[in-house]
């Protein structure tokens, strides 16, 4: 007979992710056999494991990277965004302010063109999934990045095209494939990209009426450069 023993083993932070509704919570369970088992029984294990918002555990466990966008209202570029990558690499999203002087603004606040915020996307993503290449296309595919604080009808300084890189290696990649968008779709039509790319500040996320606006809200507001352009 081959007797076994259950074994709890401690989760990270484990106290803190039972009181907390925005931290990771786990839960491990092994068995471990005391004699000594064939292959098929080395081990029995079963794990669960949940992570809410901004979870650092699962950064590690999965190494997710990070994109922020500025591509004018936010709205139409979360639904781009989600609508073509949702299933292919985009883990989460969440739309809000970045770029500015002010800690914490309201949208009315951003609105006012004084707080020096754009309106962004900020994108988890699975880079075993999609590149950051890729998304960095995406990006100028789904906008005008030739009109300076403009997009569409929407003006103002919050509106403008940014990318705002976390890593040197993201600002590399943003800046070749800037480089190749220039030369491949804009050079020939007299255009110039005045999109800035810029290291990443601190980041403000909207209000939740905010987030994935256009999904709860279809036939709400959308500029019209948010189309696939190419």
């Amino acid at each position: 007979m081959t007797r076994s023993t259950p074994i709890t083993p401690k989760c990270p932070n484990y106290k803190s992710a039972q009181s907390s509704t925005s931290t990771a919570a786990c839960s491990t369970a092994y068995t471990v056999h005391s004699s000594r088992p064939s292959p098929s029984q080395v081990y029995s294990r079963e794990i669960q494991t949940l992570f809410l918002h901004d979870s650092p555990w699962l950064r590690l466990i999965k190494a997710i990277e990070v994109a922020t966008f500025a591509s004018g209202c936010f709205w139409g570029t979360e639904h781009i965004f989600v609508k073509h990558y949702g299933q292919k690499g985009i883990l989460k999203t969440a739309v809000g302010f970045t770029g500015g002087d002010i800690a914490n603004p309201t949208y009315r606040q951003v609105c006012t063109k004084d707080t020096g915020h754009a309106e962004a996307l900020r994108v988890e993503f699975d880079p075993g999934k999609v590149g950051y290449a890729e998304l960095v296309e995406f990006f100028y595919r789904t906008h005008n990045p030739t009109t300076l604080n403009r997009q569409g009808n929407d003006a103002g300084p919050q509106y403008r095209s940014a990318i705002f890189t976390h890593s040197p290696e993201q600002e590399r990649i943003a800046k070749e494939v800037t480089a190749e968008v220039q030369a491949k779709h804009f050079d020939p039509k007299g255009l110039k990209i005045v999109t800035a790319i810029l290291p990443a500040g601190e980041w403000w996320a909207a209000d939740e009426s905010h987030q994935m606006y256009l999904f709860k809200n279809p036939s709400g507001y959308q500029c019209e450069t948010h189309r696939l352009h190419w």
